[in-house]
């Protein structure tokens, strides 16, 4: 008797320093995970290199969030080889500013990432998803999308509308099997983080007293995508130290 094919994980924006974590725990979770990038192939295949290395199951994928085309394309190719039955929309970009002061363009290019690239991502694998009548979709908020955060409207904005739209999705797919939730953390220790925020600061603003892993995210996201979390659907789960 052959082995049953193992679920199909897709992570955005799965290169970064939280994608890779999160990617490496599905993968080590049984997984075969589809690491997204956006331009840089040669990250995403260092994922791949990594997960591979351990002996579990991954491939690359380059694509463009925002191009609803260039995703739908992609898309159908990875669904040629069947369903992918778990989904984390991780992709989202910083572009700060005062609102007073934001341009149109970093306003509309932070949405365009996390907002319309979580349904152009997202709404081509939902009926596959319904179908094989089990599903799991994680998306990656942000702690500035419950508490907000000075130069962040754009991306508080972004973020915060993917609770809605999640929330939404939770009550259209509960009865096949599929949930929907949002993972939202705070100061999470990285590049684009430990450059923002100093130790001190860190000690000021989280009651922790530290940052966060992405390894802790990691671990959070994978329970939501098991079997032993199929009844915690439609909520918004805070990974923050205290903040919030």
């Amino acid at each position: 008797m052959t082995a049953p094919q193992p679920r199909r994980a897709l992570v955005t924006g799965g290169s970064g320093d939280l994608g890779a974590a999160i990617c490496q725990r599905l993968a080590a979770d049984g997984l075969h995970v589809i690491v997204h990038g956006h331009a840089n192939r040669a990250r995403a295949e260092a994922v791949v290199a990594a997960i591979q290395h351990t002996g579990d199951s991954a491939e690359a994928a380059v694509f463009d969030v925002v191009d609803a085309a260039a995703t739908r394309r992609a898309l159908d190719a990875l669904l040629a080889d069947g369903p992918i039955q778990v989904v984390v929309n991780n992709a989202g970009i910083h572009d700060d500013a005062p609102l007073a002061g934001m341009t149109q363009a970093q306003w509309t290019r932070v949405i365009d990432v996390s907002l319309h690239g979580f349904f152009h991502v997202t709404q081509p694998l939902l009926l596959p998803m319904a179908r094989a009548r089990w599903g799991r979709i994680v998306s990656v908020s942000s702690v500035a999308a419950v508490l907000g955060n000075r130069g962040q409207a754009n991306y508080a904005a972004a973020k915060a509308a993917l609770h809605g739209a999640t929330r939404s999705l939770a009550r259209e797919m509960a009865s096949r099997g599929i949930t929907a939730n949002v993972v939202a953390p705070g100061v999470i220790a990285g590049r684009m983080a430990d450059a923002a925020f100093p130790p001190e600061l860190v000690r000021q603003l989280v009651p922790a007293g530290r940052s966060g892993t992405a390894e802790e995210v990691a671990a959070l996201v994978g329970f939501l995508c098991s079997d032993a979390a199929g009844y915690i659907n439609g909520q918004v789960i805070g990974i923050n130290g205290g903040m919030a």
